[in-house]
């Protein structure tokens, strides 16, 4: 065990309150013994005695502890650059990132609203999407931040969604570069083979347009699993999906990174100020998830994933069948070599589903999985500035 001997552990970090306080009353005058009636301080005082009495393995070893609470659920997740909050709707937030007196036709970015927020466009300071794409040429940059659904919010579908994007597509002017990240990507899909005029050019980023395509573990465990399965997670969430439930069930497709290895990882590089900080700005956004409608939790399970009605040309939105050849404007898609939650072959099926031209289409698979294919450094550094700039070159029609 990597928090040295059980007994030494079990004595001291986990001391009642009147032995913690006389253990600091022996190693401190009464004029400087930290205040012990504070429970949030409790870790970090005893780390300071226990340095302070050459207990340095135990002391290191609250340093854990109290770094492990900070991970799980203690740090809330934000956006990493400056924006203005253009529209506020039920469902999102509609944030713009333009440059000063920036001009053309707007590029709007559509997060995934799969579970995790949308801090995954804007990550950190130099590791984020939004940074990329405003650097290399798109002037007029927006991005949807979607809300936790409220148990007011549980009835709510697909159309109220996407009624809600479209929204933000009139506001900017009715016409826009759509980016679909993920989720966003299908959601970005439908927007554009229910009104094409509207979307000037369509990048998809690892977004399952065919939910069929390939073998990932996803395509396995949703065809495998009864609705039923999931309604029941939905009525257990009192009408919702619950984020922590899709957090468990996210970590137990590689439980022993999640459940043992992170944790090894963690305890060996305690000391090391720049790996903790980059391990806290992941766990920032990993481990605060979003609470979904069920019912639009249910509906995408079934029509989406089991179904596979968009690829198949058979789902209604907004009161039309959907057909993605409608979409005829210029497409660009993005897939991860070892991504196993939206396989290349489920993003690359578009090429085949869309009405684009084969000359208007751009196709690039980059190595690594899939949230790297937003938020990865070397995915941003070497994919994004060329989409960007395919982006920014797009002649208005």
């Amino acid at each position: 065990m990597p928090l040295g001997s059980g007994h030494q552990r079990t004595c001291i970090a986990f001391a009642s309150h009147d032995e913690r306080s006389n253990m600091s009353m022996r190693s401190k005058s009464p004029n400087t013994a930290p205040n012990l009636n504070v429970p949030f301080f409790w870790p970090v005082n005893l780390a300071a005695d226990m340095a302070e009495q050459g207990l340095e393995l135990a002391a290191r070893n609250v340093k854990f502890l109290n770094e492990e609470m900070r991970l799980h659920g203690g740090i809330k997740p934000s956006l990493a650059s400056v924006h203005e909050v253009r529209l506020k709707l039920r469902t999102l937030d509609l944030c713009e990132y333009s440059a000063p007196g920036a001009t053309g036709i707007p590029t709007l970015v559509d997060a995934p609203y799969a579970g995790h927020t949308s801090m995954i466009a804007d990550y950190h300071e130099g590791q984020s999407l939004m940074q990329t794409l405003r650097a290399n040429g798109v002037g007029r940059l927006y991005l949807t931040d979607w809300h936790s659904a409220t148990p007011d919010m549980k009835d709510l579908e697909v159309d109220q969604y996407l009624a809600e994007l479209l929204a933000c597509v009139d506001d900017l002017g009715g016409r826009v570069n759509l980016v679909g990240l993920c989720q966003g990507g299908w959601m970005s899909a439908m927007l554009a083979a229910r009104y094409p005029d509207k979307v000037a050019s369509l990048v998809l980023a690892g977004a399952p347009i065919d939910t069929h395509a390939g073998n990932g573990p996803l395509v396995k465990m949703v065809k495998q699993s009864p609705i039923s399965f999931y309604e029941d997670l939905v009525d257990s969430g009192g009408g919702l999906m619950l984020g922590k439930y899709m957090l468990a069930g996210w970590k137990n497709m590689h439980p022993g990174q999640h459940y043992v290895q992170d944790h090894i990882d963690l305890y060996e590089h305690i000391d090391d100020p720049a790996w903790v900080s980059k391990t806290e700005a992941f766990e920032r956004w990993y481990e605060n998830p979003l609470d979904l409608p069920g019912r639009w939790y249910v509906q995408v399970i079934d029509q989406l994933f089991k179904r596979n009605l968009l690829a198949r040309g058979e789902y209604v939105a907004l009161g039309r069948k959907l057909d993605l050849r409608a979409i005829t404007g210029p497409l660009y898609l993005l897939a991860g070599e070892s991504d196993d939650i939206t396989a290349h072959q489920q993003v690359f099926a578009a090429e085949h589903l869309m009405g684009t031209p084969k000359a208007q289409i751009h196709k690039r698979i980059v190595p690594g999985g899939h949230v790297g294919l937003f938020m990865g450094a070397r995915t941003l550094r070497e994919a994004w500035p060329e989409i960007a700039a395919w982006i920014a070159g797009q002649p208005p029609r």
